[in-house]
């Protein structure tokens, strides 16, 4: 199988299934919060997967969300509603249907600016220290 180019075309990125851009948005967002707490702490693993559990949770996507919504550009917003607004497979066990519908969308955001290449973006957004 061929690997396709790396970072995609917008126009493809925005084509893509709202849930496959929050797939891919999931395992980025996880990674990136992991590094983070791991180059800025001296906590033994247990806290540290605690600390990241809050943050990577519907709860705590959802909490962030409410911060950087308004910095959102229009087709960051776009893909955010898309996400938001999708069918999902599943349902969360530990957030309210709203705070999961909210973190799908998120997801949907990281995965998109991942996939289209735009990681400082995503670093702009989502790790903001004044939010």
């Amino acid at each position: 199988m061929e690997t396709p180019a790396f970072p995609v075309e917008k126009e493809r990125a925005k084509q893509m299934n709202p849930v496959v851009l929050a797939f891919v948005g999931d395992a980025v967002y996880t990674l990136l919060v992991r590094r983070r707490l791991a180059l800025s702490s001296a906590c033994k693993t247990g806290e540290l997967n605690r600390r990241a559990s809050e943050r990577v949770s519907a709860h705590g996507q959802s909490e962030r969300l409410e911060k950087i919504l308004p910095l959102l550009d229009e087709e960051e917003a776009q893909i955010y509603h898309r996400g938001r607004n999708a069918k999902k497979p599943t349902k969360s066990k530990n957030a309210s249907s709203a705070e999961y519908t909210r973190s799908t969308g998120f997801e949907a955001v990281v995965g998109y600016l991942y996939l289209i290449g735009e990681e400082a973006r995503i670093e702009e957004l989502f790790f903001r220290e004044d939010l």
